[in-house]
């Protein structure tokens, strides 16, 4: 605020408690310079939480003290903190691979929500939904994985891109049906098992391909499907 509105905050101040008066031309310049100098940096009001009003009522309220400028100030910097404290910072629209973008982005909105010019960015956002773009991403790719990702991974997770070649090639989905080798569910890789001389199972690592009786399985499902009329 400027010397201007400082002194209206001292009149205001004065009639709400007279203990803040000074009659004396000296001493009243003397307090006029010293709020300004401890008030300088904090706004009348803002357009989300903050009215210098209010916090002089508080203190009046709350406190037998008479009021001063530091007082207000540091009702100032909490009212600060508190908005900060309550802020989740959302994406930045800078490029990522930008550091000197996305940083000077971050801290501009942090700025601007301390200071009250835009309201403070929950966690209950994460909720509001995915990006607009996301949808259009998906029907372009086909997947979530990009082809070139997904090649990347296929040797790190061997049964699943045999799976994802055998439906490529329009052949049935063997993991679509139950194993009745090995016992695997819908949806999970066959398993290779192993029995010791007493009967039990000594492994259960998982193998690349499915048995070939969960594959015939598949296909005879598949034949089994009625056709269109």
């Amino acid at each position: 605020m400027d010397r201007r509105e400082t002194a209206a905050v001292l009149a205001y101040t004065g009639r709400l408690d007279p203990r803040a008066i000074r009659t004396d031309p000296a001493q009243a310049r003397d307090q006029l310079a010293q709020w300004h100098e401890l008030l300088h940096d904090v706004p009348l009001t803002t357009a989300h939480g903050w009215d210098i009003r209010a916090a002089i009522r508080a203190h009046v309220l709350d406190s037998p003290y008479p009021i001063l400028p530091a007082d207000i100030a540091r009702r100032w910097r909490t009212h600060r903190r508190e908005r900060l404290d309550r802020h989740t910072d959302p994406t930045p629209a800078a490029d990522p691979d930008d550091p000197v973008a996305w940083r000077a982005e971050l801290l501009s909105k942090r700025s601007a929500v301390a200071a009250g010019a835009v309201p403070v960015s929950t966690h209950r956002e994460i909720s509001g939904g995915p990006p607009r773009d996301v949808e259009v991403r998906l029907r372009g790719i086909g997947s979530c994985i990009p082809p070139a990702v997904r090649a990347e991974l296929a040797r790190f997770r061997p049964a699943r891109a045999a799976r994802e070649a055998a439906i490529a090639r329009g052949a049935p989905d063997p993991l679509g049906v139950r194993c009745e080798w090995c016992q695997a569910a819908e949806g999970e890789p066959c398993r290779q098992r192993r029995l010791g001389p007493d009967g039990a199972a000594r492994g259960n690592a998982i193998r690349t391909s499915p048995h070939p009786s969960r594959v015939d399985r598949a296909a005879a499902r598949v034949d089994r499907k009625p056709t269109a009329a």
